[in-house]
């Protein structure tokens, strides 16, 4: 159905009889029409349903695969005209939820398809729309017809039969008035509420994400601390043995060699201050100090300073964001701001952030030559960082550029 097919559905704002007019006589048989298709299109809804069952029935057997990539897109294609005319119907959207194939293969997607509600909710909607639904719809078209057949058998034959179906029908035209409105809106719910958003699959989904978001922030987690473990090991572990050692031989050589004893210790004293050195890098790589002490907004001021091209901040970041999320965020800025120096070859960046309604939103953008993306970069696991509090980061950067990033994360102020 094209656009401007679906305009020509009128939508159905009220079910009450209406007093005869042409605007009502109009609307009316639209209805009817649009009635007539969708009882013409309960036949190829049947065989597609008998052909699901097949798939399914077949599927240990290998030929269910080669069926189910025939039936399923034919099934997907038959609910998306019909999500259209239910929409126009009802004067609203009627979108679809199916689980993701990208980079399924042959094999991979029906066993998605089999395992996703949404697609067993098409095939609820196959069965109803070659059953009940077929003769919903059928019954606006069959009373406006049935007394002119009989008017017509009437003409032609002229006895008592015709002329008593023909009495009979002739209120037909008057239950048309009355019930096609309602005929076709029963309809129209029934599609919605198979076709349509349910709250039992939104949770699923909800639920899903939540699972996979979980695994990923364990992952980072495990690597954040074997990240530190080996920090600590390679780092202040071994500065602080070192000191240890040199101020057991200081000891040693106290009273024999006093020279090489002071030696020992000013060696001792120095790698000290490495060591110290290495725990607040490591600290910096949990949270960075700079954001206790001066807020998002400062820490991202500090971000900036040091780089080689001028960048424009406009924040408008408050006080008492939740502790994760500005570190979160503060690592994601930092890793966007180290690919505009590394790869982007811009001459200027920006970054703009607000917290509004309960939604901080960061963008950092450049007038670099473009081509970034989430793909096989760090920018990804900033995105499995941001995704741990329900964020989301989005990435436009066509050939040329410019590049800008987007990130939403949901949290609250103190």
């Amino acid at each position: 159905m094209t656009e401007s097919a679906s305009m020509a559905i009128p939508a159905i704002t009220s079910i009450r009889p209406r007093p005869v007019d042409e605007r009502g006589l109009v609307d009316r048989l639209r209805l009817t029409a649009v009635a007539a298709a969708t009882f013409l299109l309960g036949v190829p809804a049947l065989v597609l349903g008998i052909l699901t069952l097949l798939s399914v029935a077949l599927g240990p057997l290998g030929v269910g695969f080669v069926l189910a990539h025939a039936v399923v897109p034919a099934t997907e294609a038959l609910a998306r005209l019909h999500r259209r005319i239910s929409g126009a119907l009802l004067g609203e959207d009627v979108e679809a939820a199916y689980a993701d194939t990208a980079g399924r293969g042959f094999l991979g997607r029906p066993t998605v398809w089999l395992r996703d509600g949404n697609r067993w909710r098409d095939f609820g909607f196959l069965a109803f729309s070659g059953t009940g639904g077929f003769v919903i719809s059928g019954l606006p078209a069959l009373l406006l017809v049935t007394p002119f057949v009989h008017l017509v058998g009437l003409i032609i034959d002229g006895s008592w039969f015709w002329l008593l179906t023909f009495a009979i029908s002739s209120v037909c035209p008057l239950v048309w008035w009355v019930v096609t409105p309602p005929l076709v809106r029963a309809r129209a719910y029934a599609e919605r509420s198979l076709l349509g958003h349910s709250r039992v699959a939104d949770l699923e989904r909800r639920v899903e994400q939540v699972e996979e978001t979980r695994a990923e922030t364990l992952d980072h987690s495990a690597a954040e601390v074997r990240r530190i473990e080996r920090d600590l090991h390679d780092g202040a572990q071994a500065r602080i043995a070192a000191v240890g050692m040199n101020v057991g031989l200081a000891e040693k050589l106290l009273a024999t060699d006093p020279a090489a004893a002071a030696e020992l210790l000013r060696e001792a004293r120095e790698t000290t201050v490495s060591a110290l050195e290495d725990l607040r890098s490591v600290v910096r790589g949990i949270h960075p100090p700079v954001l206790a002490d001066r807020g998002l907004a400062g820490a991202i001021e500090a971000l900036a300073l040091p780089l080689p091209i001028p960048v424009t901040l406009r924040l408008q970041l408050p006080a008492g964001l939740p502790a994760p999320v500005e570190s979160a965020a503060y690592f994601a800025v930092a890793e966007c701001l180290a690919n505009t120096v590394k790869h982007s070859g811009a001459g200027r960046a920006w970054i703009t952030g607000e917290h509004r309604d309960g939604m901080l939103r960061l963008v950092v953008g450049d007038d670099g030559r473009g081509g970034a993306s989430l793909a096989g970069s760090g920018l990804a696991g900033v995105a499995r960082r941001l995704a741990a509090f329900d964020g989301t980061m989005t990435v436009l950067s066509p050939d040329g550029g410019p590049t800008v990033v987007t990130m939403e994360v949901p949290c609250p102020t103190s």
